[in-house]
């Protein structure tokens, strides 16, 4: 476990990282103008409905084109003092501390967000990078649950290495920086949309659901839309499920395009339990989960042959 200290650099505030707004365009205060989308694709009022939205059929255009055509981070390499190793040791904890805390699937995907728009927008000493992974985990919660976690809880699963105050410290810090710009469609989000829309089997959505997460621990994966790591992340799961040449063909992004994203998950998935990256690899090794890392691993080692 990494030894956080007090606070966070006290640098100036460097320019607040963009979240889904492209530069020099601006809108009305408080309602960012975002880049023109693509049209509504067919059957997306049935798959709104089918996830719970039937009440949202009327926006299903404006839904679709916010949630899948929000932008990446803009491609900025980390700070010196971070390598990518360091960071997916800091994720790996914060699915730790997501899953024993029981959060929402999008708290953590946002925490893991403002985490890279934060390392994005300035430098951070690597004895402090543990303390700003829980605080970008702490403003998620806020975002996105219902109940909050007790700061104190949070200290504790931190074995004591920060105080409370040293908590609340890190995320004025984190606000700060970000310009309260906190909002940001998830790529969990995304997939389901997509596999709505495939009308996916729920062993392919969980497969899919995997590799996104997986995706997590990838520095690079901060590059790329939400939209394009959801459908890469459900293209890659119909595959080795069922064979090259299976799967519904890319809406959005050509085969090309997803790719560019599928090695990374690949990778991932066979990397298997390493040491200090083994927390998603073991939350989906339960028979909650279907043993789904387990299949996921096989499978790419023995791919199934293609349709006929």
């Amino acid at each position: 476990m990494l030894s956080p200290t007090a606070h966070l650099d006290p640098e100036p505030r460097s320019t607040p990282v963009p979240d889904g707004v492209p530069a020099g365009r601006r809108a009305s205060p408080g309602c960012p103008e975002r880049p023109p989308g693509p049209c509504a694709p067919p059957g997306l009022e049935e798959a709104l409905s089918a996830l719970g939205l039937e009440g949202e059929r009327e926006y299903a255009g404006d839904i679709f084109a916010e949630v899948m055509v929000c932008r990446a981070l803009p491609r900025r390499a980390l700070p010196r003092t971070v390598t990518p190793e360091m960071r997916a040791l800091v994720v790996d904890w914060l699915v730790q501390v997501h899953e024993y805390l029981g959060l929402a699937g999008d708290t953590l995907y946002l925490a893991v967000h403002l985490l890279d728009s934060y390392l994005g927008a300035g430098r951070v000493r690597l004895h402090r990078l543990q303390l700003l992974g829980v605080a970008c985990l702490f403003v998620a919660c806020k975002m996105e649950e219902c109940v909050l976690p007790e700061p104190a809880s949070l200290c504790l699963l931190g074995d004591g290495s920060f105080s409370r105050a040293e908590l609340l410290c890190a995320e004025r810090r984190i606000l700060s920086r970000l310009d309260f710009r906190l909002h940001h469609p998830g790529p969990l989000l995304c997939l389901g949309l997509l596999a709505a829309l495939a009308r996916s089997g729920p062993q392919v959505l969980l497969l899919a659901t995997y590799f996104l997460e997986l995706s997590l621990l990838e520095a690079e994966a901060a590059g790329w839309e939400p939209g394009r790591r959801a459908a890469a992340a459900l293209s890659l799961a119909h595959r080795v499920l069922h064979g090259a040449g299976s799967g519904p063909e890319p809406a959005l992004y050509s085969r090309a395009e997803l790719g560019a994203v599928e090695p990374c998950m690949v990778r991932a998935a066979l990397r298997g339990p390493a040491p200090g990256l083994a927390a998603i690899f073991l939350k989906y090794a339960r028979p909650q989960r279907q043993g789904t890392s387990l299949v996921a691993a096989r499978l790419l080692r023995h791919p199934p042959a293609g349709p006929p």
